[in-house]
């Protein structure tokens, strides 16, 4: 079965980076059918990043220019780097992914149906 794990987060000071790593297991991982959403406490779920079946690729608005989605097939791992962190970025980050690979949308968790753990991110003032 797919497995995915994540790590990298971690507390920074507004402005600073973070990269998120996600390492899958039972399938090979690739942006295609992945992304990443967060929820801050409170808050509703917020997809950040995520690709469809054809491998297309959307950021929300509120991330776009500071993260960039990147992946290392031969080690399987999909990263997220995130710059120019804000307060607002502050949030458990999960990765996602979708087996058979079958998303119409990448930023609408209703597609995907394996998720990560997750990885704490806090961004300070």
């Amino acid at each position: 079965q797919v497995q995915l794990v994540e790590s990298g987060g971690g507390s920074v000071q507004t402005g600073g980076s973070l990269r998120l790593s996600c390492t899958a297991s039972g399938y090979r991982y690739s942006r295609h059918c992945t992304g990443w959403f967060r929820q801050a406490p409170g808050k509703e779920r917020e997809g950040v990043v995520g690709a469809d079946a054809d491998g297309d690729t959307t950021y929300a608005d509120s991330v776009k220019g500071r993260f960039t989605v990147s992946e290392d097939r031969a080690k399987n791992i999909v990263y997220l780097q995130m710059s120019s962190l804000k307060p607002e970025d502050t949030g458990t980050c999960c990765s996602v992914a979708q087996e058979p690979c079958s998303v119409v949308e990448g930023l609408h968790d209703r597609f995907f149906g394996v998720w990560g753990q997750g990885t704490q991110v806090t961004v300070s003032s």
